[in-house]
């Protein structure tokens, strides 16, 4: 290595860096280093001076020495192409990709053992208010300080005050413990003869370590799990590592349970609800190849892994792969392109492929493997449409008289049944039936929220939160507070109202905010203690409850409403996914679908149960649109908390926009969001065909024109919201 070394540092408004390496000390590519910037230190990755030929090179005699070199593994040269590639593909700093993959700031440290505290089950001698909340939202789980204070809501000196009064004692935790192994024979599972088909062809490919695409294109209830489980297991043989994605982290601890029973132990788990020492244990056993199989979130994808053989990403239809915010890239897509840099073998496992996908099989790129029946027996579910114009619920209710009927049914046999509306709280509008006022997020173009569970109005877009009022804070009206349609919190008491024996759970992101939280609910309903769920999508996936054999969708149309491209096929997913939970055992499963619209292309397909026709249409519908998959989009988000200059800078990008056959630009227009946490956003949508080089475009036309420090342009190649 030279006596310099080119550095790409943790800040997303710098390009790469040189370096003088100070005599004694060895970096290679891929080195994690400290790195002086003015007066301060950052981390940075060595990277190849070649991979920048448009950064200019600077005289040895201004260079500034490294400062050290992190114990940790290099990042390997993969994941550094997989890093660029990102960065290309989405428009995004290659710092600001970079930084997910260095995300345990702590792994980096040479600590052994931390100190974390735990709650000892004392009551503080004065008991105020904060102080309760704390306790009450903290229970059982440990952290640090800082994180224990994040649980609990409260400032850092609550919770030191605490642990003073000895309510709370020290845990010395040691963090780089290595993780037990796998054990590929431990239990292998009974496959059918269709299973067993899937399960060789998945795991010759991983055998063969060559790039490998799959779709495993299972109906709900099919076994996709268990058939994949194979492909891991030869990879754990042929001493690899395994990644499974899965889109929801309250969906890990039941994935956690079945891989315990098949390999004998957990696999390693990386999410957003891991404490500090559990990421960095995570991180460096990743890291240094000793973690086999990891289970995670999206971010999971961008980790060093020195020796990955396997990629599954379960449920690979679902929106939540694709990050909103920072850098816009999809999972599923990233999956698959390192899959290709390092030649191994990826798996998109789905009951209701995306569009996208099922184009890639057609046009042979991904290969298809099917499962197109239950395992063991199980039958799909019979499903019956209820048009709600001819048939409505009685005044001031949501259930219709033939799904009271039907759960009525299901009580009597002692059956369990889920009611799924995606829409969370108590009712997504609170107004004055005295004067009209609404009430609005004073942050976002967006109502307020009621969650009376909570006492609260919330705002879902920036989690802005106030107590439920008793007056009108516009009149001064008492108790004239109306809320106006439901969520799944006012389906709750209606379904008491109808059942008061019926023992009730409501199952979504508020009720079920940890995977602890989510291995509760999925206790309590498979031990018969839940007669009627009440849900949002966060119960259309994953589960598999025996006795669960009626679905009442209260409104299949709710999706439908706006104007998504991917509405339509959002709609088919959910419904088919929540109707999946139906007579996954033995017992027979009816679904109940509640609509205004049953004409419409997606209710016929989904009470028809018909997926290939709904297919048919809806890409048909995008082919002549020349919508995705066979055209492309990429939007231009301009937002500023001065409105004027949001404004100003979109309509200066809308002028400046290159004229380039097959690619047309909209707007600018004010988003549908046009306020969000505080800033006025402006929205531009480009729509080109496949052949041209839309990121080439937008780089040359962006990289031209300048604006205000406090105004931000983000670029979001293949949006998913469009919102």
């Amino acid at each position: 290595m030279s006596s310099r070394a080119r550095v790409l540092l943790l800040n997303a408004a710098l390009g790469p860096l040189d370096y003088r390496v100070p005599h004694g000390m060895r970096v290679e590519h891929g080195s994690i280093v400290v790195a002086p910037l003015g007066p301060r230190q950052i981390v940075g990755v060595v990277w190849e001076e070649d991979r920048f030929p448009d950064v200019e090179s600077v005289g040895d005699n201004r260079l500034r020495n490294l400062l050290e070199v992190v114990d940790a593994p290099p990042l390997p040269e993969p994941l550094r192409r997989l890093i660029e590639w990102t960065a290309d593909y989405y428009l995004s700093p290659p710092a600001a990709v970079l930084r997910m993959a260095l995300s345990s700031m702590s792994a980096l440290e040479g600590a052994r053992t931390v100190i974390e505290y735990r709650a000892t089950g004392a009551v503080p001698e004065r008991m105020t208010e904060q102080r309760a909340q704390a306790l009450e939202r903290i229970g059982e789980r440990q952290g640090l300080i800082r994180e224990l204070a994040m649980i609990g809501g409260v400032s850092d000196a609550v919770i030191r005050g605490l642990i003073k009064q000895d309510i709370f004692e020290p845990v010395e935790v040691s963090v780089d413990t290595p993780f037990p192994m796998p054990d590929p024979d431990h239990a292998p599972p009974a496959l059918s003869e269709a299973q067993r088909a899937a399960a060789g062809q998945m795991a010759d490919a991983v055998r063969a370590a060559d790039f490998a695409p799959f779709l495993l294109d299972g109906v709900t209830g099919s076994g996709k799990t268990e058939v994949y489980f194979e492909g891991i297991a030869a990879a754990i043989r042929a001493d690899r590592q395994v990644l499974v994605l899965l889109p929801e982290i309250a969906l890990t601890e039941p994935f956690l349970e079945r891989f315990e029973k098949r390999f004998g132990c957990v696999p390693v788990n990386w999410h957003s609800g891991l404490r500090q020492s559990e990421r960095r244990r995570a991180w460096r056993a990743i890291a240094s190849g000793q973690a086999q199989v990891v289970v995670g979130a999206r971010s999971a994808l961008f980790l060093p892994y020195p020796n990955l053989g396997l990629i599954i990403v379960d449920e690979a239809h679902e929106a939540s792969f694709k990050q909103e915010d920072g850098v816009h890239y999809h999972a599923r897509d990233v999956a698959v392109m390192r899959g290709l840099i390092e030649k191994f073998p990826v798996v998109l496992a789905s009951a209701t492929p995306a569009i996208e996908t099922r184009h890639q099989v057609e046009l042979g790129r991904y290969a298809e493997i099917k499962l197109p029946s239950r395992f063991g027996g199980a039958e799909m579910p019979d499903i019956h449409g209820i048009n709600l114009l001819t048939d409505p619920p009685e005044r001031g209710r949501w259930i219709a008289p033939p799904l009271v009927a039907a759960i009525d049914e299901t009580m009597g046999r002692g059956e369990q049944s889920l009611l799924f509306l995606n829409r969370r709280g108590y009712a997504p509008l609170t107004l004055c039936r005295h004067c009209g006022y609404r009430f609005q997020c004073p942050n976002c173009t967006a109502w307020m929220v009621e969650h009376r569970l909570t006492h609260r109005l919330a705002c879902h877009h920036c989690g802005h939160v106030i107590p439920a009022p008793r007056r009108c804070p516009e009149c001064k009206e008492e108790d004239s507070l109306v809320a106006c349609g439901p969520g799944v919190e006012r389906i709750a008491d209606e379904v008491k109202a109808l059942w008061p024996q019926a023992r009730t759970a409501i199952a979504t992101s508020d009720t079920l905010w940890s995977p602890a939280r989510a291995a509760d609910f999925v206790k309590s309903v498979e031990g018969g203690d839940v007669d009627i769920i009440i849900g949002t999508q966060l119960v259309t996936k994953g589960y598999h409850f025996p006795n669960l054999t009626l679905v009442g969708v209260i409104d299949a149309d709710l999706g439908l409403e706006g104007g998504d491209l991917r509405a339509a096929e959002r709609t088919f997913q959910q419904v088919m996914q929540v109707a999946g939970r139906a007579g996954r055992g033995e017992k027979p499963g009816h679904v109940f679908i509640q609509t205004r619209m049953p004409e419409s292309e997606v209710i016929q397909s989904l009470i028809d149960a018909d997926p290939e026709r709904f297919y048919a249409v809806e890409t048909e519908n995008r082919r002549r649109a020349n919508a995705p998959p066979f055209g492309r989009f990429a939007a231009i988000i301009v937002s500023s908390e001065d409105a004027d200059e949001a404004a100003q800078t979109a309509r200066l990008i809308g002028k400046s926009a290159p004229v380039i056959e097959g690619m047309r630009v909209y707007g600018p227009a004010p988003a549908p969001l046009a306020v969000l946490r505080g800033r006025h956003r402006h929205r531009l949508l480009i729509h080109a065909s496949r052949q041209v080089d839309i990121q080439a475009a937008i780089r040359g036309w962006l990289g031209n024109l300048a604006w205000k420090s406090g105004t931000r342009v983000a670029v979001d190649v293949d949006p998913y919201s469009f919102m």
